[in-house]
């Protein structure tokens, strides 16, 4: 092209060589010369820095890593760190389930059980995190513990986006308030948390707490405040446009438990131990219907609930009282399938897991997650051998039904069968 333009202005010059003289002609040619070499060598500067039409270039992890350290509070932290891309919310598969699905009849299909039994774990689900130490990349200093966290987490979301789109055909495309009663919202960080009792949510609500600026230690903050004076706003409390505003742009997070192991903590909390309420909401009916010859005292007070008969309860068609929160499967209450959650964090390493969100959503550096138990702090925590011990006493019918009503939280959050004995 240079070439090509250097002879027009070569053949103009000589067309008039007649008219002007030899210095001029020469002068005006190595300056237009000059000229359109400055205009190639800016075309080729324009070529290399800006990509063609339709191209993509994907960011390196080096490039990312820099970014993040640049500024690790902000939401291009978390992009980069947990997600490729920040995806918006797309009103996507919400299974609608009959009754009889939803108590754990329900028959799963071949191709699904496959995939649960013949995937192999994701290859960090584990749920350790390596210990921080300092990033290779020269000038930046950061922990590979982030770094491998950040690909478990984008595991995580990318297999609970290809389970739900396995159940596309059962979905909902509108988002009512109910399904989305379960979300904290703290507008001042931009983050959305779902509560799942018996997967740490005591403590998340502390800690929503002093993010919300309601208090200003998580150590005072006693279980009731925590449950029921948090003055914490929930999705459901903002019209339908503040709803898709917020599941748009803030980051959304879930914390999940080992299914069956959640079930076994919420029926020692709510129905082996004292607990007045539950025991007169739960345990009078569940005594009532299937206990043979129940005593006065049993009928009149509902203790002593064998988990024998929690387990009817649970699996029966037509249970005596409905179903609670604390054992209700987290696809019904967090609805991952429409709300497209951008951390999925699990339960098993809740610490480290928590307190690699609070860095990238910019908390304050001294707020941490808090460990401590202050509800039936002597008990010890429901572990999967425990849960175990607790499932001997049923048959492997029950403990068949039981996984089967849980199945759709084993498939997307990537649990393993906790029982050699079920498929």
């Amino acid at each position: 092209m240079l070439r090509t333009r250097l002879k027009m202005v070569v053949d103009s010059l000589c067309g008039r060589r007649r008219r002007l003289p030899l210095l001029a002609s020469l002068l005006v040619l190595f300056s237009t010369a000059g000229v359109l070499l400055f205009l190639h060598i800016q075309d080729l500067s324009t070529l290399l820095n800006e990509p063609p039409k339709g191209t993509t270039f994907l960011i390196t992890p080096q490039e990312q890593q820099t970014e993040v350290m640049k500024d690790p509070p902000t939401e291009m932290a978390l992009s980069s760190l947990v997600s490729p891309v920040k995806l918006p919310l797309s009103p996507d598969p919400l299974p609608s389930l009959s009754q009889e699905q939803e108590t754990g009849s329900l028959i799963t299909a071949n191709r699904q059980r496959k995939l649960l039994k013949t995937s192999p774990p994701l290859s960090h689900t584990n749920n350790t995190v390596a210990a921080s130490s300092s990033s290779t990349t020269p000038g930046i200093n950061v922990p590979e513990s982030w770094i491998e966290l950040g690909k478990i987490l984008r595991d995580r979301k990318n297999l609970m986006g290809e389970i739900c789109a396995m159940y596309k055909s059962n979905i909902s495309n509108t988002v009512t308030s109910a399904q989305v009663s379960q979300i904290f919202v703290v507008d001042k960080y931009k983050l959305m948390y779902c509560e799942v009792p018996k997967a740490g949510c005591s403590n998340w609500k502390r800690t929503l707490m002093v993010l919300a600026g309601k208090a200003k230690n998580i150590e005072k903050i006693n279980h009731d405040t925590a449950h029921y004076a948090n003055n914490l706003l929930k999705l459901n409390y903002y019209d339908l446009q503040g709803i898709m505003h917020r599941l748009r742009t803030y980051t959304k997070v879930l914390f999940v438990r080992e299914p069956m192991e959640r079930m076994v903590s919420a029926y020692r909390d709510k129905l082996e131990n004292p607990n007045s309420y539950y025991h007169n909401l739960f345990g009078k009916p569940i005594i009532r219907k299937y206990r043979q010859n129940p005593s006065e005292h049993a009928l009149k007070t509902g203790d002593g609930v064998t988990f024998n008969e929690f387990v009817q309860y649970l699996l029966d068609v037509s249970r005596p009282v409905g179903m609670d929160i604390h054992w209700n499967p987290v696809n019904n209450l967090c609805h991952p399938c429409l709300v497209d959650y951008d951390f999925i964090g699990k339960f098993e390493n809740m610490e480290d897991e928590s307190n690699f969100l609070l860095r990238l959503i910019g908390a304050p550096n001294d707020l941490r997650m808090p460990t401590f138990k202050d509800r039936n702090p002597k008990d010890v925590k429901t572990s999967a051998s425990i849960t175990e011990t607790y499932f001997q006493q049923v048959n492997l019918e029950q403990r068949q039904r039981v996984f089967d009503f849980y199945f759709r939280d084993y498939q997307m959050f990537n649990y393993s069968k906790p029982f050699k004995d079920i498929n």
